[in-house]
């Protein structure tokens, strides 16, 4: 059993949880920052329908969003040395960090290369057939068109990608990485505290959490502001062509009425 509940110490607690801040945002920025690049090789072969490497992209998709984080920590820290002993490579004296990040960024790639996969396919075709029917190439075309359209889209899912990769960096610990869910471990073996550790944990994450959401959210608005301008003058030219109508309706309505129209 723990000591008695006592609010102050979750103030207490909180500042010295901070100290293992720095070691939880690293993992999430270098394993989101590696996830977009495995994401995006991973991605091409479906997008362009290469025959051999869309279904090693399939099977890796499927691999990593099906089975559990923890799971991937283990095979990935405790496998991937024996296999690459095959090739006469030794990294069982490489630090558990770059196992720990490494395991992030497939897991992240695998669901970046579903966002990204499901943004391009959702700009639409004909915008890729105008570039090219105005000289622009493959490259120009996917870079100036695809891709910034493509990019908002994928905001709120990359949002939630990151958001969640943030929670799962709590099972680092269990290859005994002390980030923010390790160093509260810590904490509550020596304090037994256990209600006030777990409260100031949840805080920290949350704050972190809302401070993200806020920040996509800014992206993406600045990467929609081009439609928030365009939708007012559509507007307005729908409402001149309502009232043109209108007016010729009121127009030919008199002329019935008169007898020299209808």
């Amino acid at each position: 059993m723990g000591k008695e509940f006592e609010i102050t110490y979750v103030f207490t607690l909180f500042q010295k949880l901070l100290s293992a801040l720095g070691t939880t945002m690293f993992i999430v920025v270098a394993s989101i920052l590696l996830g977009i690049v495995v994401g995006f090789f991973i991605a091409l072969p479906r997008l362009y329908q290469i025959p051999v490497l869309r279904h090693f992209s399939q099977v890796f998709v499927s691999f990593f969003r099906g089975t559990p984080v923890l799971i991937q920590l283990f095979l990935i820290y405790y496998g991937l040395p024996e296999v690459l002993k095959l090739f006469s490579l030794d990294v069982s004296k490489a630090p558990v960090l770059l196992f720990v990040i490494f395991t992030y960024a497939l897991h992240s790639g695998a669901f970046i290369s579903e966002a990204i996969r499901s943004a391009v396919t959702a700009v639409d075709r004909g915008q890729v057939e105008a570039a090219y029917a105005i000289g622009m190439n493959g490259y120009q075309a996917f870079t100036r068109i695809v891709l910034p359209q493509a990019l908002a889209i994928s905001i709120p899912v990359l949002a939630n990608i990151v958001i969640a990769n943030l929670k799962d960096t709590s099972l680092a610990f269990s290859l005994g990485v002390i980030e923010l869910t390790g160093k509260a471990q810590t904490l509550v073996t020596a304090t037994q505290h256990f209600i006030e550790t777990y409260i100031a944990l949840a805080g920290i994450y949350l704050l972190i959490s809302v401070g993200l959401e806020k920040v996509f959210n800014k992206m993406e608005r600045r990467l929609l502001s081009h439609e928030k301008r365009v939708a007012p003058e559509s507007m307005e030219r729908g409402s001149s062509k309502l009232i043109t109508s209108y007016k010729g309706f009121v127009t030919r309505l008199k002329l019935g009425k008169g007898g020299s129209g209808v």
